[in-house]
């Protein structure tokens, strides 16, 4: 009487192509690199092979950063590549550093570590939830975003495994677990949290500056191949930083904001 439902569907499904560009499977490709990347640090961890579980999540890091920038420049974006990504993130920057951690140190102790290893996934999923709910409404919005709200979860995963990366520079450095355990509630609030931290994906760059840059770069490079824990500790604590001077400047500029709304109400 109303005609078959399926019918549709079928007809929905004949109009999608069948070929598809290769450069399109591009960012997803990138994206399945960084999953299993992500994962092969927990093999890795289980091994008690610290050092290559770290550069397992560094290089999921390298791969989670180039898809998006990816599929932008080839404009091969796509609804079904930021799914990917999103459950990507939850299992490299939120399942995997938290497992490192915890057979790293926390498991001394006992069922407080596994609980604070838990909280750190939870609140790594429901930061990039929020993050794909704001980052929709802004592209509905045609807004665009310059800060992050909360601090990202590759880069929460980045200044999570900061001791683990101190260890390995310094041999025979230990840390305490339940400083480790603090540590990670700490990053895992700060996640969630309101608190504005910079996203350097609009940055732009004037010409003068090229020239600085790429020597900057071969320097960059020249203290990675020598130095290399100490440089990837470096740059962390320069995001840890920038962090904290995102947040001092969102704080004053609230501030500011309300002391000339308290004088307009009195002015009128």
């Amino acid at each position: 009487m109303g005609g078959d439902p399926i019918e549709p569907k079928k007809r929905r499904l004949r109009q999608l192509p069948r070929v598809i560009p290769v450069r399109s499977l591009a960012p997803t490709v990138l994206t399945v690199l960084a999953l299993c990347s992500g994962v092969t640090a927990i093999r890795f961890a289980i091994m008690a092979d610290w050092q290559m579980a770290a550069v397992a999540i560094l290089m999921a890091g390298l791969f989670d950063s180039l898809d998006g920038r990816v599929a932008r420049m080839i404009k091969g974006t796509s609804r079904f590549g930021a799914e990917m990504d999103s459950l990507s993130d939850v299992i490299c920057f939120g399942v995997s550093p938290a497992l490192v951690l915890y057979f790293w140190s926390l498991d001394q102790l006992g069922g407080i570590g596994w609980a604070v290893s838990l909280l750190y996934c939870v609140c790594c999923a429901l930061r990039l939830a929020r993050f794909n709910i704001l980052d929709r409404d802004a592209k509905e919005s045609g807004e665009v975003q310059k800060h992050f709200v909360g601090i990202p979860a590759p880069g929460a995963a980045g200044l999570l495994l900061l001791p683990l990366y101190a260890s390995l520079a310094l041999e025979g450095l230990e840390f305490q677990p339940v400083l480790i355990a603090i540590y990670m509630v700490i990053l895992a609030l700060l996640m969630i949290s309101q608190v504005p931290t910079y996203s350097f994906k609009y940055v732009r760059i004037e010409r003068s500056y090229v020239v600085p840059i790429l020597v900057g770069v071969v320097v960059f490079v020249g203290l990675l191949t020598s130095f290399f824990w100490w440089t990837i500790i470096f740059i962390g604590m320069i995001y840890m930083v920038s962090i904290f001077v995102s947040a001092v400047r969102a704080f004053r500029n609230r501030h500011n904001a309300a002391s000339e709304s308290v004088e307009d109400t009195d002015l009128s």
